[in-house]
């Protein structure tokens, strides 16, 4: 419920921003209930068993959970999106390049949109980029380096043909929604990690930090609508369910996600909260 009202708040044209332009906005809270009765929900068969990355309790505990919205009424059942599997190849393309060009060549602005410039804001990450390049860290180091190799040698060809394949995966997607509601899937293929130390190799760091967006990122590329919730604790971990729906239907999203929120029986435990209370 927070969410959709946070969403009723946010979403929609601000005069500055060219992204939000004509925008429909919705009264998400109106949409809430406590089922989902009528509601077709797909299980994406490539969001799991990822080699080397998925663990067997994250994705037993997620299908498990996906299988609960038939006590609220959807059918549910499992589908088959075998493009899913290159969507984070597809991302990097776009990403990496896509990323230096606007932190290096447009200092955080890039160029050829319609709005507001914070020329401050151009001016002041300009200098830190400049003066203070070695505090960035590695990821960013190797996304900068990468993405000006590749448009140094290949000249763009590569972003290029990832957009091109980014409406592929667009349409992959779209034509899986045909037949369901919603997707599900986990957040990450895995429970969290230990943040690797200081003097970890650069290319743990760079591994570490990559190896959870394997099902989230693809949908930075379509620009589905897409939320994680909790759907249970395993070795004292927390474990995410992703919904995904139809573009510009944030709304059954919204539904579905509050719906299960009802059933989960997922709460913050006492000692989670007396540590944030005291922080």
């Amino acid at each position: 419920a927070d969410v959709a009202l946070f969403l009723e708040a946010i979403a929609g044209e601000d005069g500055l921003d060219p992204r939000q332009k004509d925008v429909k906005v919705e009264a998400y809270t109106r949409a809430l209930a406590n089922d989902t009765e009528g509601l077709r929900i797909g299980i994406v068969t490539e969001g799991f068993g990822w080699p080397g990355l998925s663990e067997q309790d994250v994705d037993a505990l997620v299908e498990a959970s996906a299988r609960r919205f038939s006590e609220l009424g959807a059918q549910v059942s499992t589908i088959s999106i075998p493009l899913h599997r290159d969507g984070i190849h597809i991302w990097n393309g776009v990403a990496v390049e896509g990323a230096t060009m606007l932190m290096v060549r447009g200092n955080s602005m890039g160029t050829n949109w319609k709005g507001h410039y914070s020329t401050s804001l151009l001016d002041s990450y300009a200098r830190g980029r400049i003066t203070r390049a070695d505090d960035l860290s590695d990821t960013v180091k190797l996304v900068v380096l990468l993405g000006q190799y590749m448009q140094d040698r290949y000249h763009g060809r590569y972003y290029a043909k990832a957009q091109n394949l980014a409406r592929t995966l667009t349409k992959a997607y779209d034509d899986a929604l045909q037949s369901v509601d919603l997707l599900v899937m986990p957040t990450l293929p895995m429970k969290a990690t230990r943040i690797p130390p200081v003097d970890a190799p650069r290319e743990e760091k760079v591994a570490r930090a990559l190896e959870m967006i394997a099902n989230t990122c693809p949908f930075d590329v379509t620009g589905h609508p897409a939320m994680t919730i909790p759907c249970g604790l395993s070795n004292d971990l927390p474990v995410g369910m992703m919904l995904i729906g139809r573009k510009w239907n944030d709304a059954i999203v919204l539904r579905a996600a509050h719906a299960f929120e009802q059933i989960s029986g997922y709460t913050v435990r006492p000692q989670q909260a007396s540590v944030a209370a005291g922080q």
